[in-house]
């Protein structure tokens, strides 16, 4: 084996050892606040030139897609309190709701859309064009109970 091919052979061991740790970064912990996790797709391209051979790697991070809030109802109320939600005007409104009893309708005041939760327990998903900014409430229809608050910002 060259000594070029080694040197290739040992920048790409570096290059897969730093994606790992980026990928599994040690210290994280499920008590953290969430952060997005990033997904690191590296690609590796052996090419002949003037009878040498180059080994070239790129590497491009890419933000996880963010998760959609759920907020959790349990024997009617929301579990961990009301869950404050926020979103800007112009972007999309995209939160779950689920219920561990049977049935039931959300409604979601000031953007007057309703939802209902399986009757066997599940989950309903609002998903709508943030148009107005101001604070809602999110509210289990036949209990009154609210358990949501959903902030629109200008």
């Amino acid at each position: 084996m060259s000594r070029n091919q080694r040197l290739a052979l040992l920048g790409l061991a570096v290059v897969v050892l730093v994606g790992g740790f980026i990928v599994l970064k040690p210290g994280s912990s499920d008590n953290a606040s969430p952060s997005p996790t990033v997904t690191v797709v590296q690609k590796t391209v052996v090419q002949q030139r003037d009878g040498r051979t180059e080994t070239v790697t790129s590497t491009v991070r890419k933000p996880a897609a963010p998760k959609v809030p759920t907020v959790v109802v349990k024997d009617g109320k929301p579990v961990g309190g009301v869950k404050k939600l926020v979103f800007n005007k112009g972007d999309t409104i995209d939160f779950k709701v689920k219920a561990t009893a049977p049935g039931g309708e959300v409604h979601f005041h000031g953007y007057d859309v309703h939802e209902t939760v399986p009757a066997s327990g599940g989950t309903a998903e609002f998903k709508l064009k943030a148009k107005f900014d101001g604070r809602f409430v999110v509210e289990m229809e036949d209990s009154g109970q609210e358990i949501a608050e959903v902030e629109v910002q200008p």
